[in-house]
């Protein structure tokens, strides 16, 4: 045997082993070699004896290294396959630590398992129980949580471990800054989405309430406490499981109100929290080691997405467009400063917050200005500020997910957004829908700028005047009210009756080009079968006539899993114009270029689980696809391709 086939622990530090450093990997593959039998071991950094290099015996000797190293606890008090007693049976815990005033007393225990493998933490639990020990970790490498055994049935989770040095009541009311939160949010690696999941085991599966508000509740009142403490307006972080269930949960209370008051139209004025005072502290223990502010909005729309469908109790799933999906068509779109963008299906505004991200990326140039990650507290110049609120709009008919969109783009907005819950295919209704005094308490201020779009002498809301529009429409279901269908030349058959059922996805076809201008823009994704089938071909004529076609690229299978298997292709449009005047020019021509490109990486396993090339330069995961070149890290690939192609075409929006 060689050295080659020993294991290489470096190799898989970035998927399996991503909550421990460097140093600490290299400290145990140092470790690592063959015994007599040909077999490889691993030397435990605690008892000095060689063990099978198994996978969950790496983890195990990682977390023995780091609890000598990072938390200071001599090898003394470091036993491992310690003896639990349940009555006649006797189980081993994976690593103990002792009590520093009690040797023999078991003050941490560490369950650790194979790298990937999701379960034991009852099995943790049960060790704590048995011992007393206060402090449990369950780990498999790339997650970890910490419990605190607050009483023999309540468990809290914790931001970090003591160290040798640290007294448990210390760490529990010690108070917390930014930058101490971001320290334990770089330890955390796990999950928003996995976070509320672990919440609804514990908790929030039995506390009869509507998880999807109280969550986002308390992600709404988090993201407006780091953003408070960030403008200096607090010193130390008020999201925290510090005290007693009571006192945090009158505090977690203010620190709502408080959100709900500033950032207006997310939550009605009267709206409280649900949960009780128990329930609302073990949730906040989840949550409050979790930094939102410089996460990828991945991890957000993930669990926004994951809440949405959960409370939607099987009806209509809202499967959120993939962020790198959506800023495939934002590179290929290139919106503008001075362009007006709208996202007329917005879902939790990713085309919106992408968009927005785009231009202030070139805001930033034009002033001179470093480029942070873009969704951070930092303050941002002006101009981006007034492009927020002057230029960018985005409409959906389900109000969870325009509650989610509105608190994203408020926080870009610095306090203002034009995200408005309309039904979009069902334009006729808007007047009732806009005279409605409840509706205006939320959306006048957006919906006032939304109508100064519309053309010169309009007396109704069919048509608007775009520059560029992004959407994934919904693609199930068939709209069958007859008063939506005659207002859609696509509501009609050829010989002029009226359809009796036609697909959402087509009218919304016909609904997006009516938000364009002339020479305006658009990305959609449909279902590829509106490309191939043959009877789908009026509607390829219909956007033919209308529309110059500069891009179809057939995204991967696996896109939308674990949702929905649709293949799907977006589509990108440009509506013909001769007139200067009316907007940029796009003559109509008979005969034209048109790029096409398919996605060749997946972007998904087949279970949907994202498939990650690494991390980028912010810490964030990013994922393995051809979509672009993510910040120099990966190849050039489609967008790139259709820059190329956009400039040799002299295609106006690619100066």
């Amino acid at each position: 045997m060689t050295d080659q086939t020993l294991p290489d622990i470096a190799q898989h530090a970035e998927t399996l082993y991503t909550i421990f450093s460097p140093a600490e990997t290299k400290a145990v593959q140092e470790t690592i070699a063959y015994n007599a039998g040909g077999k490889a071991t691993v030397t435990c950094q605690a008892s000095r004896k060689a063990r099978h290099a198994k996978p969950e015996e790496i983890v195990r000797q990682l977390w023995i290294v780091r609890l000598l190293r990072h938390y200071g606890y001599p090898a003394t008090r470091i036993a491992v396959e310690y003896p639990v007693s349940f009555g006649r049976e006797v189980k081993r815990a994976d690593v103990v630590v002792f009590d520093a005033d009690h040797p023999t007393t078991p003050y941490i225990i560490i369950e650790t398992k194979t790298p990937k493998e999701k379960d034991g933490k009852e099995q943790l639990k049960s060790y704590c129980h048995a011992t007393g020990a206060p402090i449990g970790v369950w780990s498999n490498g790339s997650q970890m949580t910490v419990f605190y055994r607050k009483d023999p049935n309540y468990f809290s989770e914790l931001p970090d471990l003591p160290d040798a040095n640290t007294d448990l009541a210390d760490l529990l009311n010690q108070p917390w800054t930014l930058e101490e939160l971001a320290i334990r949010d770089g330890e955390n690696r796990k999950s928003l989405k996995q976070i509320i999941l672990d919440m609804q085991d514990e908790v929030l599966a039995n506390a009869g309430v509507d998880v999807f508000e109280e969550v986002f509740k308390l992600i709404f009142s988090k993201l407006y406490d780091e953003l408070s403490c960030h403008q200096g307006r607090y010193q130390y972080l008020r999201f925290r499981q510090n005290n007693t269930d009571t006192k945090v949960r009158d505090a977690i209370t203010a620190l709502f109100n408080e959100a709900r008051s500033k950032w207006e139209g997310v939550f009605p004025p009267d709206d409280r929290l649900k949960l009780t005072a128990s329930h609302l502290a073990v949730c906040v223990s989840y949550l409050e080691k979790y930094k939102l502010f410089n996460s990828n909005l991945d991890v957000i729309d993930e669990a926004f997405e994951y809440l949405v469908n959960q409370s939607s109790k099987g009806e209509k799933g809202q499967y959120f467009t993939p962020r790198y999906v959506i800023d495939m068509c934002v590179k290929m779109l290139n919106p503008q400063e001075s362009e007006t963008l709208i996202d007329t299906a917005c879902g939790s505004a990713g085309f919106t917050v992408h968009g927005i991200f785009h231009v202030w990326r070139r805001i930033m140039d034009r002033l001179g200005l470093p480029q942070s990650e873009l969704f951070t507290a930092d303050q941002k110049p002006q101009p981006c500020i007034d492009y927020v609120r002057e230029k960018v709009f985005a409409i959906d008919f389900d109000e969870k997910s325009v509650r989610v969109a509105r608190c994203l783009n408020l926080i870009a907005g610095d306090g203002q957004t034009n995200v408005l819950h309309l039904n979009t295919l069902d334009w006729g209704r808007w007047e009732e829908t806009t005279g409605d005094q409840r509706w205006q308490d939320t959306y006048f201020e957006g919906w006032k700028k939304l109508r100064r779009l519309r053309p010169k002498g309009a007396e109704n809301y069919r048509e608007f005047q775009c520059d560029v529009l992004m959407a994934n429409p919904p693609f199930a279901g068939d709209i069958k009210q007859g008063d939506i269908l005659s207002r859609y030349e696509l509501g009609q058959k050829a010989n002029g009756k009226g359809e009796t059922k036609v697909g959402r996805d087509l009218l919304f076809i016909e609904r997006n080009l009516d938000f364009l201008r002339p020479g305006g823009r658009m990305a959609v994704v449909l279902p590829q079968g509106r490309f191939n089938n043959s009877s789908d071909k009026r509607v390829r004529e219909f956007i033919a006539e209308r529309c110059r076609i500069l891009a179809v690229v057939g995204l991967h299978g696996n896109t939308f899993k674990p949702h929905t298997g649709t293949k799907t292709s977006v589509l990108f449009v440009q509506k013909w114009n001769d007139d200067p005047q009316a907007g940029p020019l796009c003559p109509k021509v008979d005969d034209y270029n048109i790029f096409f490109a398919t996605m060749q990486k997946p972007g998904k396993d087949t279970s949907g689980e994202k498939i990650i090339a690494g991390r980028d330069t912010h810490g964030h995961l990013y994922v393995d696809h051809d979509l672009f070149n993510h910040d120099g890290l990966t190849r050039d690939g489609i967008a790139e391709a259709f820059a190329e192609f956009a400039a040799k075409e002299k295609l106006p929006f690619f100066p």
